[in-house]
């Protein structure tokens, strides 16, 4: 299954995306679920925090998996946005084990959690504009207000990966551990989290995502203007099948 999902704890429930053979790249049917797990999480009163994870210990995730179907639709646009929690809210804690590689859309599915731990060999980046891709799972919207103007714009606009100790230093992760402590440090805290007032922690979150929310959806229309733009553009074509063929773009 793309997505695993287990309770090592009481009411803490670990969410692991699995596509190992693309380093758990997220397909159209995988992001379909995932929206679809965060709607059933919410409403479960057995789930009080999430630790979600990527399978394997090379990547936690990839982003999007540009070898599919890159068409695009409102229909798709809505599920990304759901799947990525962009601008809906979501009432419980989602504490992050990041494994491995972080890139793209597994930045932007990062954005969405509350509290990140990294192994040492985790590794960031944001390489949509490499591509002639636009950001569209919410690191418009969130970065610079989560790490700061300055670093959110140099991972935005240079496409640059950096290491895990440059990303607690930017304020993305909280914490870099051993690779193999990052589970267990991450559910370590799910485990405090959920022994605290459901009701309490549910409350806090609620307040803190329906902003989070509220300002994304706020931006909603123009973050689709943009992106369609660079959709349209020859720079996409170009972008795309370079990355296809594993080179590097040529833009003129």
């Amino acid at each position: 299954m793309p997505l695993t999902i287990t309770q090592p704890a009481p009411h803490v429930t670990l969410v692991i995306i699995d596509n190992q053979p693309k380093r758990n790249a997220m397909t159209r049917a995988m992001m379909a679920e995932l929206a679809g797990l965060w709607d059933t999480l919410d409403r479960s009163t057995d789930c009080r925090c999430v630790v979600l994870t990527g399978a394997g210990d090379k990547a936690f995730c990839s982003g999007a998996d540009l070898g599919g179907d890159l068409s695009a639709s409102e229909e798709m646009a809505s599920t990304v946005n759901r799947a990525l929690i962009k601008n809906s809210t979501f009432s419980k804690p989602i504490v992050a084990a990041v494994n491995g590689a972080c890139a793209g859309g597994g930045v932007e599915l990062l954005l969405s959690t509350d509290i990140r731990f990294a192994a040492d060999s985790a590794r960031f980046g944001l390489p949509e504009v490499v591509w002639s891709i636009y950001p569209f799972g919410g690191a418009t919207l969130k970065l610079v207000q989560q790490i700061g103007y300055v670093h959110a714009m140099d991972l935005l606009l240079t496409g640059r990966l950096v290491d895990a100790a440059c990303a607690a230093r930017m304020g993305l992760v909280n914490e870099v551990v051993a690779a193999n402590q990052v589970l267990p440090r991450a559910l370590e805290t799910a485990r405090l989290i959920a022994a605290n007032s459901p009701s309490a922690v549910q409350a806090v979150k609620q307040q803190i995502s329906a902003t989070t929310a509220e300002h994304a959806l706020s931006r909603e229309a123009l973050e689709q203007e943009l992106g369609n733009r660079v959709r349209a553009s020859s720079d996409f074509t170009e972008g795309v099948a370079a990355f296809l063929d594993k080179r590097r773009p040529d833009y003129g």
